[in-house]
């Protein structure tokens, strides 16, 4: 996967050595993929190795001040060619130099295509917006190209499907709870939403995005009045360097959410935890709330900021700020453009769920059912002692349109 979070410019006229290969880049145009997770056998080497190291500090700090002393470092074989071999070397550069500013133009080139079609893209989102929130309905031209659809896409339909009675639940308004829905079948959002999350983004009327002047990307979520916070937009904003990379890509640098304006008694990134006092001398007891943090998808909106310095919460820092990109890759990517797809869950046929290898996984015979049953029970047991702060880890289900 590419390093999307490295915030350190790049000088992109040096070419690699062995000892100084540059990092990937995350090219703004790149489709976006899912947060790399490791299997049940990575993690547990990285236990081990974890164990290792932590037995032997010397033995770690050994092996950082070499790694250390080799970054940046020259192997010495371009040094020990005769000079007329390191002139041409050096020509070759000047090379690379015309072609690495060919690929700059390619990717500005490309950055301004997104833009010419997502100029075209919107009008349709607006459709779909006004369709979503009941204020307008679809024409019988889009509904029939919709029902078609549908007709291809199941091989064995049921004879005799009653048609389509516009009148039925003419009440409702829109389609409820649509964006909602559609987010629950995206797996990385859904990971991040929780039960008390659920009640707040049933007011969630729209999901777009805009283009920035400089390179990066803007996306804007859109609220109906409700009882949670009095913002009617909020937004979260992705900057790319303003020098391109190597190869010419767009470097992502940091992002920007804005403030959520939370309603008495309403933050849903804060739980309160109450504790009992007694006091030593009159015996009295008093009971202490405080705040604490908690996991929430409104937290999307307050980004990890990029580490300033090389310490040892460093990965840590940059592991959340690779998964907070993805996140926004695939809102920008995958939600924004095929939202009906995702609320129908037709679009999870189309993902790649590469972290799981049918080859690691047997067929469990029949006798272990009962005792998958057991566990099944454990397990919905301790899912009604969840206060509902944590998010769902499995997928939600596809819905049926």
């Amino acid at each position: 996967m590419s390093e999307p979070i490295r915030n350190k410019k790049m000088d992109s006229s040096s070419a690699p050595t062995p000892q100084n290969t540059p990092a990937n880049a995350a090219p703004i145009s790149s489709r976006a993929q899912q947060p790399n997770v490791g299997t049940i056998k990575e993690e547990e080497l990285d236990r081990a190795a974890a164990d290792l190291f932590a037995a032997n500090p010397a033995l770690v700090s050994m092996m950082q001040a070499k790694l250390g002393s080799l970054v940046g470092r020259s192997s010495g074989y371009i040094e020990s060619l005769p000079g007329s071999v390191r002139r041409r070397v050096a020509g070759l550069k000047g090379v690379q130099k015309e072609h690495s500013k060919l690929e700059a133009e390619f990717q500005e080139e490309v950055l301004q295509l997104e833009k010419k079609y997502f100029a075209k893209f919107t009008p349709l989102y607006q459709q779909r917006a006004k369709i979503v929130n009941g204020s307008a309905e679809p024409s019988e031209e889009q509904v029939k190209v919709g029902e078609q659809q549908d007709e291809d896409d199941e091989d064995d339909e049921e004879e005799g499907e009653k048609e389509l009675n516009k009148d039925e639940g003419k009440d409702i308004k829109g389609i409820p709870e649509f964006w909602l829905s559609a987010m629950k079948n995206q797996v990385s959002l859904a990971e991040m939403i929780t039960d008390r999350d659920e009640a707040a983004l049933k007011h969630l009327t729209d999901v777009r995005m805009e283009y920035l002047d400089r390179p990066g990307f803007r996306l804007i979520f859109e609220f109906e009045e409700n009882e949670f916070f009095t913002n009617k937009t909020i937004t979260k904003t992705y900057f790319y360097q303003e020098e391109n990379g190597y190869g010419g890509d767009f470097i992502y640098d940091h992002a920007e959410g804005d403030k959520i304006e939370w309603k008495a008694g309403k933050d849903l990134t804060v739980r309160v935890e109450s504790k009992k006092q007694r006091n030593k001398n009159t015996k009295q007891t008093r009971v202490v709330k405080k705040t604490v943090p908690t996991e929430s998808f409104f937290n999307f909106f307050d980004p990890p900021s990029p580490p300033q310095d090389d310490d040892d919460a460093t990965s840590d820092i940059e592991e959340r700020l690779e998964l907070d990109y993805q996140l926004g890759e695939d809102i920008k990517e995958k939600l924004i453009p095929r939202a009906i797809d995702w609320f129908t869950g037709e679009a999870l046929q189309y993902e790649n769920f590469e972290d799981f290898d049918e080859g690691e996984f047997e067929d469990e015979d029949d006798e272990d059912e009962d005792e998958l049953s057991d566990d099944r029970d454990e397990d919905e047991e301790s899912d009604d002692e969840n206060d509902g702060t944590k998010p769902k880890q499995e997928a939600a289900e596809c819905k049926q349109s």
